[in-house]
């Protein structure tokens, strides 16, 4: 039998700037730690344009949409879990004025068959120079019906 307490990380998903892992099983729940859109390997951000500081010059929310909800497919496949098994998601956005409405849209289009709980928050700044990032909480193994 499994461990009912493990630390899971992913082969895709990007590494964390800090000590955490993508998720931790605890039973038959998966909590994910913060997932944002950064692209494993890499400090390229999809959609981003930085100047020579690192500040944000331009950014794109739907390619950091669809980039995230990638990276969340990743870590719960990895795992064990699946989009479908999604159960909670809490959202941090740095613009909601300029960036829910385009979010919602893509949000949409991710879970129309499954809507798991959400709560969307703005927030003024994200570790790295990202604009969404999100925070989940999946089942493991078999789905209960």
């Amino acid at each position: 039998m499994a461990n009912d307490n493990e630390l899971l990380n992913s082969s895709k998903a990007p590494e964390p700037v800090g000590l955490y892992p993508h998720a931790r099983r605890v039973g038959n729940l998966l909590f994910l730690s913060g997932v944002g859109p950064r692209e494993r390997g890499s400090k390229i951000i999809p959609g981003v344009e930085l100047d020579e500081q690192g500040n944000i010059v331009a950014y794109d929310i739907e390619a950091q949409c669809h980039s995230v909800f990638r990276n969340v497919r990743y870590i719960l496949e990895d795992a064990g879990s699946d989009w479908s098994q999604l159960i909670d998601v809490t959202v941090f956005l740095t613009n909601m004025k300029d960036d829910f409405a385009t979010y919602n849209r893509i949000y949409a289009e991710y879970f129309k068959d499954n809507q798991p709980c959400r709560t969307t928050v703005e927030i003024n700044k994200l570790p790295t120079p990202i604009a969404i990032e999100l925070k989940c909480i999946a089942t493991i193994g078999e789905v209960q019906k």
